[in-house]
């Protein structure tokens, strides 16, 4: 898959293509839902699905200090566009200029021009240009001016509400771990370099991974979740054959029996005591959230209650295969 940052690096040889184009953040079922369609109209015309995509997020732009947190983080976004069915994304960088950027200039600048676009699928809820003046009703019309057609797909709902990025935010900020995922397609993902924390939970007999997570990053609430962890070219320290991801159990909070202040993100890979991690990038997938975080009244009580969640856990991530 390509990737341009910038619709300057769009190479002059790009001949024709299927667009589509959306900020994508979560790459979710709706996402997919585009991208597949964009897909099948590239099959039809026999030309290849070019995504554009932008950071930050226009809302940060547009109202700035607004921070709308992140579902997927720019790498893990494009690396789930083409998974999804895209052969090239463009990431373009949102800009005060760009927001102020007319929708019929958007559409010469990037569709007819860039992309050279023969297709556009698009959801119907579709906005762009400045103040979001452009709709699809305008992109049709702009479509036969300049030669390509536009399909406008209804929004995927789930429970008569439509998925869409903010919905799947709502349920995370309810601990709904497993609702958003049905949303997603697969489990939420929290990202972040291993630090050093406390070091209690190795005294405790659950040693964390504590993850240094990115500023506004959709962390779920505070609770105590099931799941898996996972770094991108394996775990370190694990011997030969391990699974690619760890059943886990993650802790997020401010560690309340121990008077904690910082909110962390540490997730402790059920029953492996041999694990090297510091430094290394890893990922957290959430299954379900197991109870809501508590202030334990001695250390012996709070170890109980960590060894029931251990179970629940495994219990949990088997019975939900590789998640």
């Amino acid at each position: 898959m390509l990737r341009w940052e910038g619709l300057e690096r769009v190479p002059e040889r790009w001949g024709s293509s299927v667009v589509t184009v959306g900020v994508f953040d979560g790459v979710h079922r709706g996402h997919q839902h585009i991208i597949r369609r964009a897909a099948q109209r590239g099959v039809e015309l026999g030309l290849p699905v070019a995504v554009v995509t932008f950071d930050p997020n226009p809302v940060e732009v547009v109202r700035p200090g607004s921070h709308p947190l992140i579902l997927t983080p720019i790498d893990r976004r494009v690396q789930l566009l083409g998974e999804a069915g895209a052969d090239a994304v463009l990431v373009q960088q949102f800009t005060e200029q760009l927001s102020k950027q007319a929708p019929e200039q958007f559409v010469v600048d990037f569709l007819v021009h860039g992309l050279r676009a023969a297709a556009v699928v698009v959801g119907k809820n579709f906005r762009y240009g400045h103040r979001a003046a452009g709709d699809v009703a305008l992109l049709e019309r702009l479509g036969s001016e300049h030669g390509f057609s536009v399909e406008g797909l209804d929004l995927v709902a789930r429970d008569t509400r439509p998925v869409s990025s903010t919905y799947i935010r709502d349920l995370l900020q309810r601990g709904d771990v497993a609702a958003a995922a049905t949303a997603l397609g697969r489990p939420h993902r929290v990202e972040g370099v291993v630090v050093v924390g406390d070091k209690r939970g190795r005294e405790l007999g659950f040693p964390t991974a504590n993850l240094d997570v990115a500023p506004f990053t959709a962390v779920p609430v505070d609770g105590i979740y099931a799941g898996w962890l996972s770094a991108a070219s394996g775990v370190p320290g694990a011997p030969a054959g391990d699974p690619q991801r760890l059943p886990a159990a993650v802790s997020i909070g401010t560690n309340p029996t121990f008077d904690g202040t910082e909110r962390r993100v540490e997730a402790y890979a059920l029953d492996r005591t041999d694990l090297e991690l510091y430094g290394v990038h890893v990922a957290v997938d959430f299954a379900e959230r197991l109870r809501e975080t508590l202030r334990f009244e001695s250390v012996g009580a709070l170890v109980e209650q960590m060894r029931r969640d251990v179970r629940r856990a495994r219990a949990l991530v088997e019975s939900s295969g590789a998640g």
